[in-house]
């Protein structure tokens, strides 16, 4: 078992007329993720070489696109939590929806609101919404990994319990409530497994897609790569990721958002499934524009 690292969930705190203000690692993740994906799409569009003919998109249109990102990311976020992880306790009490700072994020939610904003935008601006698409894809990695991290840090989202040698003793009584493990529970830490595989391992394979292979020639490749890659790597870290609480039960210690007989699929299983199917697709149909 590895003892859970002594770091602090604010990167620092100052106190200002009695109050006090803080920079948490997961914000500074957000900022850091978005400031890297403007980065990566301006260098991407300023590379003739990588386009069959010119780049969808100029630099002050990614400047744009980026406020109705941030929107779609932290509205969507919101309210695919409340849709899909907890609706009855939102329903009781609708002022808690607005409470984002209390935490409840969920990162399909955040996808479908990327994807209305990116449709809505790119429409308005002409841009082809494929090529938009890849671009968008090829900035998404990065933010994954670095939001993942910081779950890890902020001790939340830890794995199911195990024996295995790297299992992390995650502080706080959530963590360390396993009724089968005596003495201290160790946990998967399934946020670095996530931020390995959807951010890094994900991020370098659009990197060389997008970069090395041309896969920007070919209209709606990265887009299926990223969709078909993070829905495969999140579907597999939740046979070993501890479930929302809400839909952990005496008949249902697993947590299964949906059961068959003895078997059944976790709520992120289930909507990781359509991003596998949707990606699949556009990847197979891509052709060199």
């Amino acid at each position: 078992m590895i003892p859970f690292p002594d770091i602090s969930p604010n990167l620092f705190e100052i106190e200002i007329f009695g109050i006090t203000l803080a920079l948490r690692w997961y914000a500074l993740a957000y900022i850091a993720g978005i400031l890297f994906g403007w980065w990566i799409v301006l260098r991407a569009i300023r590379n003739p070489g990588l386009w069959s003919e010119v780049a969808p998109m100029t630099a002050e249109q990614v400047e744009r696109l980026l406020t109705w990102i941030i929107l779609g990311v932290i509205l969507g976020g919101r309210l695919g939590y409340v849709l899909f992880y907890d609706l009855p306790t939102y329903l009781a009490d609708p002022l808690q929806i607005v409470k984002v700072w209390e935490g409840g994020m969920s990162f399909h939610g955040g996808f479908l609101g990327v994807v209305v904003a990116a449709l809505w935008f790119g429409r308005r601006e002409n841009i082809p919404l494929l090529s938009l698409g890849d671009l968008m894809a090829l900035a998404t990695p990065v933010g994954l990994m670095l939001g993942r991290l910081a779950n890890f840090v902020n001790a939340e989202l830890w794995g199911r319990p195990t024996s295995l040698p790297w299992g992390v003793i995650f502080p706080g009584d959530a963590a360390q409530y396993c009724p089968e493990v005596e003495g201290l529970c160790a946990r998967h830490p399934s946020q670095l497994y996530q931020a390995g595989l959807e951010g890094l391992l994900l991020a370098l394979v659009l990197f060389w897609l997008a970069f090395r292979a041309g896969g920007l020639k070919r209209p709606g490749l990265v887009m299926g790569v990223f969709l078909t890659g993070y829905g495969l790597a999140r579907f597999l870290v939740e046979f070993v990721r501890q479930p929302d609480a809400q839909f952990v039960s005496e008949g249902n210690p697993i947590g299964w958002a949906v059961q068959f007989g003895g078997w059944g699929l976790t709520m992120g299983q289930l909507l990781s499934l359509p991003m596998i199917a949707l990606g699949l697709w556009f990847a197979l149909r891509a052709r060199r524009s």
